[in-house]
């Protein structure tokens, strides 16, 4: 049981949460158009740490959302966890983005494919069934008509996350299930970090990098 502080910066969401024994008490999060994080994470993490009238020093360990995502978005998320392990001394635990995404999806059968917007008709995407058990590994993946057609053949497929718009568009199945508007957030990440801590499966703070799946790619402003 532990009283943990919640990272997740992997796309345009700024999300914090502290959570205790696997559930969220304070969430504060901003999931507007543009990046704000920058800006916004560290006045969230004074923010739930007030609300929930404690100290940083209460906390048992710091948890980050490892990505995928957004190259930028990852870097401040885990720099400023890493930062905050190392001023406290506490313990640093990663959460796949993909699988904390997973979780937004409530479902008794079938399989649950988050995925997260990339360049162009692309994606980066895990597949699950409805334990959330991962039953595929992450990987980026072009979208086109066929994908995912013989998932669907014989399961509903609950797709999730900020590539669902680009996936509605190419797939016209009944046993696909299109969950839009949900990026992922501190707030399922609570369970995880929770089931993480008891089994001590903790990080490196000082060589820990984000998974970014894909090399970064600078790309110029339009004039």
């Amino acid at each position: 049981m532990a009283l943990v502080l919640n990272i997740e910066t992997a796309t345009t969401n700024c999300s914090v949460s502290l959570s205790k024994d696997g559930e969220t008490l304070v969430l504060k999060e901003d999931n507007s158009a543009g990046y704000s994080h920058a800006e916004t994470l560290h006045v969230y993490i004074k923010d739930v740490f007030a609300e929930a009238n404690i100290s940083s020093k209460d906390i048992d360990a710091v948890a980050v959302s490892k990505g995928p995502g957004s190259y930028t978005g990852l870097r401040i998320g885990v720099s400023s966890a890493k930062g905050l392990c190392y001023a406290l001394s506490k313990p640093l635990i990663s959460v796949s983005t993909l699988e904390s995404l997973a979780h937004q999806v409530k479902a008794d059968d079938g399989v649950i494919i988050p995925m997260l917007d990339a360049r162009r008709m692309e994606v980066y995407s895990a597949i699950f069934n409805h334990k959330y058990e991962q039953v595929r590994e992450i990987k980026a993946e072009v979208l086109t008509e066929e994908s995912y057609i013989d998932l669907l053949k014989d399961n509903k497929v609950y797709f999730v996350g900020s590539g669902v718009a680009k996936t509605k568009e190419l797939l016209n199945h009944p046993n696909a299930i299109f969950v839009e508007d949900k990026l992922p957030s501190a707030n399922e990440m609570s369970l995880l970090s929770e089931l993480k801590y008891k089994k001590s499966d903790i990080e490196d703070v000082a060589y820990f990098e984000p998974y970014y799946l894909k090399d970064f790619v600078a790309v110029k402003k339009k004039v």
